[in-house]
């Protein structure tokens, strides 16, 4: 099963998230390393949102991603949510960093 984590970021996102970015991106890839997380990235023009896509049996992992993430910690993610997601078109895998 899929699910998406969506973000909903402040307006000056990409002047505050430099104090957790490194932090951040240690949570993404760890979450990535172990099969969690298939792929992740910022919206842009505008900057006002993120994309997380998890492959797991319940949506916990994105939960429990999203409760841990600095961002959100420190307030630089105004909502949060995750739906799940049915893949209709494509070839669902194993994501390309998941350790077999």
């Amino acid at each position: 099963m899929y699910y998406a984590l969506f973000y909903t970021t402040v307006d000056d996102y990409i002047e505050k998230r430099a104090a957790y970015r490194e932090e951040h991106l240690a949570l993404a890839t760890a979450a990535y390393e172990s099969g969690n997380l298939v792929m992740a990235g910022a919206f842009t023009d505008p900057a006002n949102g993120a994309l997380l896509i998890f492959k797991s049996d319940s949506p916990e992992a994105a939960e429990d991603f999203a409760r841990n993430d600095l961002y959100v910690k420190n307030g630089l993610i105004t909502k949060w949510y995750v739906q799940s997601w049915n893949v209709v078109i494509g070839t669902p895998g194993p994501p390309l960093g998941a350790k077999q």
